[in-house]
């Protein structure tokens, strides 16, 4: 169980006997109830390269009908209450999500309680959120930052799940059937794969009880959940480009990193933090305000269960994609060669504290952010243990970080003829 010591919020786990993992955040502040089902085994990291979208295409298609419901009754029973429920895929997971005022949330549960037991299927809807991703799929490929940021993965991760869109590719997802979406729910969704998060006006006793009445029932299959591995990449590098005509050259360089468990992640996310986060970020103020180099720039670092990667990029004009290439790598060497200072260390530390608080604001929020670290691994204890990682690191440790990690780039450009020839005897080490 956890308390915050500055809310009226109290977190509790418990585990059903079923094998489902039900996590509840008491939030009596507002007369509303939230909600994530997480699928942890199931998501872009389980789909192999043929594979690629097929956890997207069924969570697009899971809420379109049960054995009893159709689409649009499904949709009806949630409009005439005026509740939310929608189902996602990621690369490390696969969610359904929802959202009520307190006193229908055991309608809502109980529906999507069929929805994740009972889903059809059906052909004609897994035909329409084909074409709807196959549109998304075609839609990303004209967007320069995409077609960057997806030339950049794809090197990153050769032979690797997150090395493709989460959408998938144009091959892949013309090829799936509905028997397909079946067999992947069968597979993965089951009770001893699944963590429900609720935060709202609900008790531990409350929500064990409506649990219980909707999926206490539910049975595993016989056989075990499958297994997973999957081999540890080592950074090789290199530049990739590709043409487009465009106003602007994009430009991304990154770096392959650790997973969540990694001794640098807490470094790395400041790191981060102090490059990409905001108009103060050292990012912004040099390649844009004072070099007028940057339409946008940015750094990210997202936080992944395999390795993980850490990105810069800038959107610049295209006569300047040398300058604007040297002066991302410069940015990422300065931190390898000298510490930052104690009060840029510290600038950074409050940014992500402070952004990492208001992003707990709403019932939705706390359910997301309790399930997500219960799937992955960290538990709920992870939320108050995040801030007191944060406060202790030190120059040192970002600078042995940096150091660790920032060798080997791997740059992606996306522009104009004249962009790219102008990069084409660059040395980055």
């Amino acid at each position: 169980m956890v308390a915050s010591p500055t809310s009226p919020q109290m977190t509790h786990r418990t585990v059903l006997k079923n094998g489902i993992t039900l996590i509840v955040t008491e939030n009596p502040v507002a007369d509303l109830v939230a909600a994530r089902l997480f699928f942890p085994q199931a998501g872009g990291r389980w789909e192999s390269l043929d594979q690629a979208g097929l956890f997207h295409l069924l969570a697009a298609v899971i809420t379109k009908g049960t054995s009893r419901y159709s689409a649009v009754e499904i949709a009806e029973q949630i409009e005439s209450i005026g509740a939310s429920l929608g189902a996602s895929a990621s690369n490390d997971y696969v969610a359904l999500s929802l959202k009520t005022v307190t006193k229908d949330f055991y309608t809502i549960f109980k529906l999507a309680a069929e929805i994740l037991r009972e889903p059809t299927f059906p052909p004609e809807e897994v035909e329409l959120e084909r074409k709807i991703t196959l549109q998304n799929i075609r839609s990303q490929m004209e967007q320069p930052f995409n077609v960057a940021y997806d030339l950049l993965r794809s090197q990153m991760y050769p032979q690797h799940p997150y090395g493709q869109s989460i959408l998938g590719t144009a091959e892949t997802v013309a090829r799936f059937t509905a028997a397909d979406l079946q067999q992947a729910h069968q597979t993965h969704f089951r009770p001893d794969n699944l963590v429900i998060s609720l935060s709202g006006r609900l008790t531990l006793e409350q929500a064990e009880a409506i649990v219980e009445q909707t999926l206490g029932d539910w049975q595993n299959p016989t056989t075990p959940l499958p297994s997973l591995e999957i081999a540890p990449l080592q950074p090789q590098g290199g530049v990739w480009t590709k043409e487009k005509e465009s106003q602007q050259a994009i430009i991304i360089l990154g770096y392959l990193t650790g997973t969540v468990a990694d001794d640098d992640f807490f470094a790395l996310k400041l790191l981060s933090t102090y490059l990409g986060n905001g108009l103060s970020s050292r990012l912004f103020v040099e390649l844009r305000e004072k070099q007028g180099l940057a339409y946008d720039v940015s750094a990210f670092f997202p936080t992944r269960l395999s390795q993980s990667q850490f990105i810069t990029y800038i959107g610049t004009a295209p006569q300047n994609t040398a300058i604007a290439l040297n002066g991302l790598h410069q940015e990422i060497q300065r931190l390898v060669t000298a510490p930052l200072s104690e009060a840029d260390l510290q600038i950074a530390k409050n940014k992500l504290l402070g952004q990492y608080a208001l992003g707990k604001q709403t019932n939705a929020e706390l359910a997301q952010i309790f399930g997500w670290y219960e799937s992955i691994g960290l538990g709920i204890d992870f939320d108050q243990a995040f801030q007191h990682h944060v406060e202790k690191i030190t120059t040192t440790e970002t600078h042995q970080a940096a150091q660790r990690h920032f060798h080997h780039p791997y740059v992606s450009v996306v522009g104009s003829q004249t962009a790219l020839s102008l990069i084409e005897d660059l040395q980055l080490s």
